[in-house]
C-alpha cells in the first residue's frame, strides 16, 4: 500500500471539519451529573452562559437548555440531520407533531426538506447517578433537485442497525456499525428516499470503526474513485495507516480508490464519513441551506410567514416522561419501538 494514502490531518474539537456532501459534524460527549425531578442536572447553574453555554464547566454543557440540556425548538431547511447517540437519551419533537425518545446506539436520520421545526434534548433520567451522553450530529446536504422535500424521519434502532464484527485468535475483536454505505458485503438499513444517500451514485457511507488494542481492520475501496473519505479518531489511542500515525482528536482525509488497513496497538474509535460531492453551490445562513442568496431570502419569508407548521408544543424544549421508554411517534400517528 502506498504511503500517501493520508491527504489531510487536523485537529478535532466539538465541531469537526467537513467535506461535501457533509455540511457539519458535531461530537457532543458530556459527564453530566445526576438529573433532577425535572430531568435537569442536580447541580448548580452559576457561572454558565444559560442559553448558549457551550464551554465544558465541570465537563458538561446546556447547550441552548434553560433547564434541561439541548436544543429547544429551531427550524431546518435544505438539508438532513443524522443523530446517532452512543450514550444517553435524546427527546425530539417537531412542528409536524412528531415525538420520539432514542439513544443507546440508535440513529434519527431526519430530512428537513422544505422545513421543520424540532427540538432535540437530552433528559437526566437517573436522580441517583450520572447521566453520560455522547452523540453525533451530522448534517448532509440535499442537491437542489431535493431541497423542498417533504420533511421525514426515519429511525434507525440499535438492534436492527448492521455490525460487522470480527475475532482473532486472541478474543480481540473489531466492530464496524454500518449505519450508511455497503461494508464487507454488509448492507445497511434504509435511508430517508429524499436523501443523498438514497442515490445509487452517492457512494454515502457512515461507519463507527471499534478496534480492540492489537488488532486491525480492513476499509474497502471506495465504489468510485470521485468519492472523498475522512476518517475522524476520536476515542482510544490512535489508529497506524501505512507510515502515517493518527493520534486521538484527529481527522484526516484519507484514499478512498484503494483498500486501507488500520491498526491500533492501543485500542481506538473512529468515524467514517465518505461521499461523492453533490458539487452545487452552497448559501447557508444558520439552519438553512439553499444554493443562492435567492433561496436564503425565500426561507427566511417563508419561515416568517408558515413557521414550517408552527409549534404545537407548551414549551420550547419537550422532554418526554422519565419511564417513558425508546419509542417515535411519527406524524400520521405511525408509532415505533425497539423489541
Amino acid at each position: 500500500m502506498a504511503d500517501d494514502v493520508v491527504l489531510q490531518t487536523v485537529p478535532l474539537g466539538l465541531h469537526w471539519p467537513t467535506i461535501d456532501p457533509f455540511l457539519f459534524c458535531a461530537h457532543h460527549n458530556d459527564s453530566y451529573p445526576a438529573g433532577n425531578e425535572q430531568q435537569g442536572p442536580n447541580a448548580s447553574l452559576d457561572g454558565r452562559n444559560i442559553g448558549m453555554d457551550f464551554e465544558g464547566i465541570d465537563g458538561w454543557r446546556m447547550y441552548h437548555g434553560d433547564v434541561v440540556p439541548g436544543f429547544p425548538q429551531h427550524p431546518h431547511r435544505g438539508f438532513e440531520t443524522i443523530t446517532y447517540v452512543r450514550e444517553g437519551i435524546c427527546d425530539h419533537s417537531d412542528s409536524l407533531g412528531a415525538t420520539a425518545r432514542f439513544g443507546e446506539g440508535d440513529v434519527q436520520w431526519l430530512t428537513a426538506g422544505a422545513g421543520i421545526v424540532h427540538s432535540e434534548t437530552f433528559p437526566l433520567r437517573d436522580q441517583a447517578n450520572p447521566n453520560p451522553l455522547e452523540l453525533f450530529q451530522i448534517w448532509l446536504n440535499l442537491p437542489a433537485a431535493d431541497k423542498m422535500a417533504e420533511p421525514y424521519f426515519t429511525m434507525l434502532w440499535s438492534d436492527k442497525i448492521p455490525k460487522v464484527r470480527h475475532t482473532d485468535a486472541n478474543g480481540c475483536s473489531t466492530e464496524v456499525v454500518v449505519i450508511a454505505g455497503e461494508f464487507d458485503r454488509v448492507t445497511p438499513l434504509s435511508s430517508p428516499p429524499d436523501s443523498w444517500a438514497s442515490k445509487s451514485t452517492s457512494d454515502v457511507a457512515i461507519w463507527h470503526l471499534h478496534l480492540d488494542p492489537g488488532t486491525s481492520l480492513e476499509l474497502p475501496a471506495a465504489p468510485s474513485s470521485e468519492a472523498i473519505r475522512t476518517l475522524y479518531v476520536f476515542d482510544g489511542q490512535g489508529v497506524r495507516i501505512g507510515s502515517s500515525e493518527l493520534d486521538r482528536d484527529t481527522g484526516s482525509v484519507v484514499r478512498s480508490d484503494v483498500s486501507l488497513t488500520l491498526s491500533s496497538d492501543g485500542g481506538a474509535d473512529c468515524l467514517v464519513l465518505q461521499g461523492r460531492p453533490i458539487g452545487e453551490p452552497v448559501a447557508q445562513q444558520g439552519p438553512f441551506v439553499m444554493n443562492d442568496e435567492a433561496g436564503l431570502r425565500q426561507t427566511f419569508l417563508d419561515y416568517q410567514r408558515t413557521g414550517f407548521g408552527g409549534w404545537p408544543w407548551a414549551v420550547d424544549g419537550p422532554v418526554h416522561p422519565v419511564d417513558r421508554s425508546r419509542f417515535a411517534c411519527h406524524p400520521d400517528g405511525r408509532i415505533e419501538e425497539p423489541a
